[in-house]
């Protein structure tokens, strides 16, 4: 997936600060993928934590949670996996996770990034 972005955003430029990732995935890469902007809300005092708030998500909104799975089932969880997954690509670990669901009776989805580190790039063992 991050190959398909950068692909279609050539002026896309390295991020320097966790500020700067956050701005991209919700102006350009949400909109890209689901055609929605999150807000980024809820800063942290270190700058490594922050919120994306949704007030539509595209990937809920034909959806109805049985109520044997409302509390356990985070029916949207797929967008953690990618946000962690394309990092992962460019090198920066991250912790994502649901705090809120409108499926849930939240009045938006809120999704939780955290930087954790960059990674470093590594032979697979083996290789030399």
């Amino acid at each position: 997936m991050i190959e398909d972005f950068l692909a279609h955003t050539p002026s896309a430029k390295r991020c320097t600060q966790f500020e700067e990732v956050a701005d991209v995935i919700c102006k350009q890469g949400f909109r890209m993928f689901l055609g929605i902007v999150p807000e980024v809300k809820n800063w942290n005092a270190a700058k490594d934590e922050f919120s994306l708030l949704l007030n539509d998500n595209p990937l809920s909104e034909f959806v109805e949670l049985p109520p044997h799975c409302a509390d356990s089932l985070w029916y949207s969880n797929i967008i953690c996996g990618v946000i962690r997954g394309a990092l992962e690509m460019i090198q920066m670990e991250v912790k994502c996770w649901f705090v809120g669901d409108t499926l849930r009776g939240s009045d938006s989805t809120e999704i939780r990034v955290k930087f954790v580190k960059i990674l470093e790039d590594s032979l697979p063992a083996g290789e030399d």
